[in-house]
């Protein structure tokens, strides 16, 4: 007969399980709405991006890259993941000149 090994049996703990942080009415009031049943919170990078793109003129690589401190892939790589995909928004480049503006399309 096969003894059991008393390191594998699991121990009470006596610590108290973590809480979960829940969001407060006052996180749930600073979030702003897009689209239909999404929110994103204010202050956060992808926010940033999301009221430049909806700016008149809408924003370029370069301006999205101040705001954020991001590299140039990396704001393609939000605008193609988090925005456009995750959050459903359109998004329309357009090239003038030499410089391609990025906006959300109305």
């Amino acid at each position: 007969m096969k003894k059991a090994n008393p390191r594998s049996k699991l121990k009470a703990s006596t610590k108290p399980e973590p809480t979960r942080c829940r969001a407060t009415k006052s996180v749930a009031r600073s979030a702003i709405q897009i689209g239909v049943g999404r929110k994103v919170q204010n202050g956060t990078k992808i926010a940033k991006v999301i009221s430049l793109l909806r700016g008149p003129k809408g924003a370029t690589i370069d301006a999205m890259r101040k705001v954020t401190g991001w590299q140039a892939h990396s704001v393609r790589g939000a605008l193609a993941g988090a925005i456009k995909k995750k959050l459903g928004l359109d998004i329309v480049s357009e090239k003038t000149g030499d410089v391609r503006t990025y906006r959300i399309a109305s």
